[in-house]
This record gives C-alpha cells, sequence and structure tokens, in this order.
C-alpha cells in the first residue's frame, strides 16, 4: 500500500479511499501536489484498483484551495506555452484516469479545490457542511485549475459565470440544483451512500467501466486550446500590481488560515472596496 503524508490511503474489494489529511487546512501547496502526483502515477499502473473515493479527514475542510503565498512568490511573466502548466497536466492525469473516481464532499472546497472535484468523475456533498466555490476573481485571479473550462460543461454557460465572477459559497443544496455536484444527501447518509455506489461499480466488469467511461470522456473535445488559454489569461493576472495587492490585501485580512476561511463573506465584501495598486 502506497504511503503518502498527507494522504490517508487503503483498499478494499476493488474500492480505493483516499482521505485528504493536510492540516492546518488541507491547503493545495507544493506538497499536497506532489503527493497527488506521485497517487496519480500508481494509479495509472494499478490494475486491482476499480473504483477510487476521495473524503477528507477534516470535517471543516475538504481542500481549501491553492496557497497564495505560493502563487505570490511566482516572478515569471505572462507567457502563451505550447503545453499545459502543471497543475493543469495534474488534473487532466486526474480526470483521464482509467478508474471511476469520486468525491464524498464534508467541508469547504474552493478555489483549486473545487477545480480538483471538477476532473473527476462524481461528487456527492453533504447537506449542512459542504461549501463549493470559486472565489479567484475576488483577489484579482481567475480559476486557473481549469476551472473556467470544466465548470461550464457541467451546470452551463451563465450558471458558471454566476459562480466565478460573483465568487460566492454555494451550499450543497445549490450545488446540487445548478449540477455542480451529483447529489447532496444528509451527513448521515453520504458515506454509505457512496460507498455502495463505489463497489456496486467494482463489481461490475473492469473492462466494460473503463470503456464506457473513456467513451463519455469523447464528447469533451477541444479542450487542449481551451486549458491553454486559461492558463495564459491567468498569468497575465499574477503578474498584475493590482492582482498581487488583493492578495496580499487577502492574506493580511486573515485568508489562509482555518478562523478565518470558514467564512469568505468578509473577503466579497471587502474586495470590491480595496484601492487599486498604485
Amino acid at each position: 500500500m502506497i504511503e503518502l503524508p498527507s494522504l490517508r490511503v487503503r483498499s478494499q474489494d476493488g474500492v480505493m479511499y483516499v482521505e485528504f489529511a493536510h492540516p492546518p487546512m488541507n491547503l493545495v501547496d507544493a506538497e499536497l501536489v506532489s503527493q497527488l502526483v506521485e497517487l496519480a502515477g500508481v494509479l495509472e499502473r494499478d490494475g486491482d484498483t476499480r473504483v477510487v473515493v476521495f473524503g477528507s479527514a477534516d470535517p471543516d475542510y475538504f481542500l481549501a484551495h491553492y496557497d497564495v503565498d505560493d502563487l505570490l512568490g511566482r516572478t515569471a511573466p505572462p507567457v502563451r506555452l505550447g503545453g499545459l502548466k502543471p497543475f493543469h497536466q495534474l488534473l487532466e492525469r486526474y480526470r483521464q484516469l482509467p478508474q471511476v473516481t469520486i468525491a464524498r464532499v464534508e467541508g469547504r472546497a474552493r478555489g483549486a479545490g473545487s477545480e480538483f472535484l471538477l476532473a473527476l468523475d462524481m461528487r456527492f456533498a453533504a447537506l449542512g457542511s459542504a461549501v463549493l466555490a470559486q472565489f479567484e476573481v475576488a483577489v484579482g485571479l481567475l480559476p486557473g485549475g481549469a476551472g473556467t473550462q470544466n465548470l461550464p460543461e457541467l451546470v452551463g454557460r451563465s450558471r458558471a459565470l454566476e459562480a466565478i465572477l460573483g465568487g460566492a459559497d454555494f451550499d450543497a443544496e445549490l450545488a446540487e440544483r445548478y449540477g455542480w455536484v451529483n447529489r447532496a444527501l444528509p451527513a448521515d447518509e453520504l458515506a454509505g451512500f457512496v460507498d455502495t455506489l463505489a463497489k456496486r461499480i467494482a463489481g461490475f466488469s473492469a473492462d466494460a467501466v473503463r470503456r464506457a467511461k473513456r467513451s463519455v470522456q469523447v464528447a469533451a473535445n477541444g479542450r487542449y486550446e481551451g486549458l491553454q488559454e486559461e492558463a495564459h489569461l491567468f498569468s497575465e493576472l499574477l503578474a498584475l500590481p493590482d492582482t498581487r495587492h488583493r492578495m496580499k490585501a487577502f492574506l493580511e485580512a486573515g485568508g489562509q488560515t482555518r478562523s478565518g476561511e470558514m467564512d469568505l463573506g468578509w473577503l466579497l465584501r471587502d474586495a470590491p472596496s480595496l484601492p487599486d495598486a498604485t
């Protein structure tokens, strides 16, 4: 069994269960990304695992978002590259895994946390605890992990723009209504439902399941150009002084702390009034 410090992994009857355990708030940082890269490599070679279920050991945070300090440390100018950036490549690997991937969402999944969910095959959320958001515009950025590509595919253009440009939190009930998640379930029923579904799929013909998944994915054509454009626009924004000003203000106001991010309403209220950087 693979051992990764920030991922609790166990397998049973063709199902691998992966729980994020990356204190203090399951932030998507370089350490966690490197472990997700390693896990992806294991799964791509794994002929025994048929379904992967992702959850969290932290009841408040599924995956918080990408590490803003890491983004602020980047100084490279925006360039249009011929390939995809590493985080795009990672999420595309998860999207194209031969296994069926299912998320059991309890707690907050914002920014890159939501984008990780969007790369999976199915998402089931707990009523009363699950929160999803793409809040990047509020700190001067845009979703840079395929969120601008994957979210419209699920919820439609107008609703994706509402989520991305508005930056507000979506509870499980609204996320289900929009199609962001498959179903919203009572918290005490979520684990049992997901486990039953995972074991049911794992019990079917592996060849049939993998080919069916591959056939459904064929419908999503034209992704490469869209991901390249997203990466280019993201890097342009990251280089702007106003963006860096807003990102620093986010951190200074309590962003990227457990207590500060329990409710990001303060960010949405204050961000429009932040003075432009000069």
